[in-house]
C-alpha cells in the first residue's frame, strides 16, 4: 500500500545534485530527462529520519525515547540492516503531479517542447555574492549562481509499505513530516522553506489526525 508525502514549496528551493554547468551555473537542480525537477527518495528519507531523531531526543522521559526509537527503527531501518531489521517503509522520489508530467512528456516526445523549455518554466537562476562588511564591497571571485525551483509548486513522494503500517508508525511519520520545514541546498540561507503533509492511500490528509494520536500515546507511556 502506498501513502503519500506532499511537499509544498513556500520559498524557492534547490534540489541540488552537486554540480553545475561550466560557464553558466555553479549549482544545478536534480532533474529527469524531460526537465522536471525532483527530490531523490534517498535524500528525503535521510531528511525525515534526521527530523525523527531530533524529535525523539527532545522527549522528556527515557521510556518515551526508547519506545519511539523502536518505532523509528521499524520505519527507517537500521544502518547495515539484516532482513529482520530492514525498513518497513520505502520512500520514492518526490515529483510533480503524474498527469502534468505525462502530458508534458507527450509534448516533448512529439517535439513540440524541449526539456529545457520545461526546466525554464519551473525554475529560475539566482545569484549571490559575499560582502566584505568592512567596506561594503563584494568579495572578488565570490559571485555564485544556482538554479532554484520556484515557490508554490507541490511535489509528492510515495511511501510504500508492504503491510499495513501501525498507528504508531503513522503517528511518528506525521510529526516527522511536520518537523521537516527546510530542505535542499541553501536551506540555511533562506531557501527551501516547505510545508509537508501526510496522506493516506485514498488521498485524504491525515497529518493532524496522527499528530493528536502521537500526543495521546506519549501521555500513556510517560
Amino acid at each position: 500500500m502506498i501513502y503519500k508525502l506532499k511537499i509544498k514549496l513556500l520559498s524557492d528551493t534547490t534540489f541540488g545534485r552537486g554540480d553545475g554547468i561550466a560557464g553558466l551555473i555553479d549549482q544545478e537542480v536534480e532533474q529527469d530527462k524531460y526537465g522536471f525537477p525532483y527530490l531523490r527518495g534517498r535524500t528525503l528519507k535521510g531528511l525525515l529520519s534526521d527530523e525523527c531523531d531530533n524529535l525523539i531526543n527532545t522527549l522528556p522521559e527515557e521510556n518515551q525515547k526508547n519506545y519511539w526509537e523502536n518505532i523509528a527503527c521499524d520505519l527507517f531501518g537500521i544502518p547495515g540492516s539484516k532482513l529482520e531489521t530492514i525498513a518497513k517503509m520505502h520512500i520514492g522520489d518526490a515529483c510533480l503531479p503524474d498527469d502534468l508530467r505525462q502530458a508534458v512528456a507527450y509534448e516533448i516526445d512529439s517535439e513540440k517542447l524541449t526539456n529545457q523549455d520545461v526546466l525554464s518554466s519551473l525554475t529560475t537562476i539566482r545569484r549571490q555574492t559575499a560582502i566584505d562588511w568592512e567596506n561594503g564591497v563584494a568579495d572578488k571571485g565570490s559571485l555564485r549562481s544556482f538554479r532554484v525551483v520556484i515557490r508554490e509548486l507541490e511535489f509528492a513522494a510515495g511511501l510504500l509499505f508492504e503491510t499495513q503500517p501501525t498507528d504508531e508508525m503513522l503517528s511518528l511519520l506525521a510529526v516527522s513530516s511536520l518537523a521537516l520545514r527546510r530542505l535542499g541546498s541553501g536551506r540555511n540561507r533562506g531557501r527551501g522553506h516547505v510545508n509537508c503533509t501526510l496522506h493516506d492511500v485514498d488521498g485524504n490528509e491525515i497529518t493532524q489526525q496522527y499528530l493528536k494520536l502521537f500526543r495521546t500515546v506519549g501521555e500513556t507511556i510517560s
